[in-house]
């Protein structure tokens, strides 16, 4: 973990029954939705640093009515720590609170103008956090992260599902794949946001590569590194995604020392090897 890398002390939240066992980190398991749990946890350790990465990510993530109840427990989650002597907060943004018409997204150019349930929960987030911690005398970031690949994902998101079935030889099933997208490694998306958290730099800040790749030529990319000899079924599955071009400007990002270390094809290539261990 970056954070641990750089020497930090690292205490984690994670749900009942999560899985994540990390030397050197300091595992705390309770329900972030249960704001008394949530309190106790900050009265017993007055943590000072918070980066907030928690939300409902789950089957229909964008319309879920959880979004409403994730905005509600990470308002209470920043006001408790607060309480207890917190005084550096770093909560996770996303692409989409931007609109996406305006295709290049500028953190003070681009309208907030999500179309989305999870959108507009992680934008109202963001205006809320940001006025409290002013008022509060708290440091206060936001990286809007923007797409991700790399090892670990959920196996149905489009990279992990087009890598398993080029390396069983199965079809690939996906839509057209013509939209421009911007694509980061995790890892690079992990330096990024730590970056973030250790600058002077305060509310958002992309985390992106800057650069415009289309879907279509990351799956043919998959299928070249894999040897895959078999069909490519464009349009065999409906679009999840219809914004023809959603790219952010990393410039700010890039303006306190970050620089991405994987290329799309070295990131892909470390991506194939990680899945291959689960095809016999």
């Amino acid at each position: 973990m970056e954070l641990l890398r750089r020497g930090y002390e690292v205490n984690v939240v994670v749900h009942e029954g999560a899985v994540l066992e990390q030397p050197g980190v300091i595992l705390h398991r309770l329900d972030l939705l249960d704001v008394a749990s949530v309190e106790h946890l900050m009265e017993q350790h007055h943590f000072t640093h918070l980066l907030h990465l928690a939300w409902y990510v789950g089957t229909k993530c964008h319309i879920h009515n959880l979004n409403i109840d994730w905005l509600a427990a990470s308002l209470q989650l920043i006001r408790s720590f607060a309480r207890h002597g917190g005084m550096h907060v770093l909560g996770a943004g996303a692409c989409t609170e931007y609109e996406y018409k305006y295709g290049l997204l500028r953190e003070q150019e681009t309208p907030t103008n999500p179309g989305t349930l999870y959108g507009n929960g992680k934008n109202a987030l963001y205006h809320m956090a940001r006025i409290f911690c002013a008022q509060n005398n708290i440091q206060f970031h936001w990286p809007r992260i923007f797409n991700l690949y790399g090892p670990h994902e959920k196996p149905n998101r489009l990279v992990p599902s087009v890598i398993l079935s080029c390396l069983r030889g199965e079809d690939v099933r996906v839509s057209e794949c013509i939209n421009f997208l911007d694509y980061t490694h995790v890892a690079d998306t992990a330096r990024g946001i730590v970056d973030v958290f250790e600058s002077g730099v305060s509310g958002a800040v992309n985390i992106c590569s800057g650069q415009p790749v289309q879907l279509r030529t990351i799956v043919e990319r998959i299928a070249e590194l894999t040897s895959f000899k078999g069909d490519i079924l464009w349009g065999a599955v409906p679009s999840a995604f219809d914004a023809p071009f959603v790219v952010g400007d990393n410039t700010k990002l890039r303006s306190i020392g970050w620089i991405p270390q994987y290329h799309l094809t070295d990131g892909l290539q470390e991506t194939i090897n990680y899945w291959k261990q689960y095809v016999s």
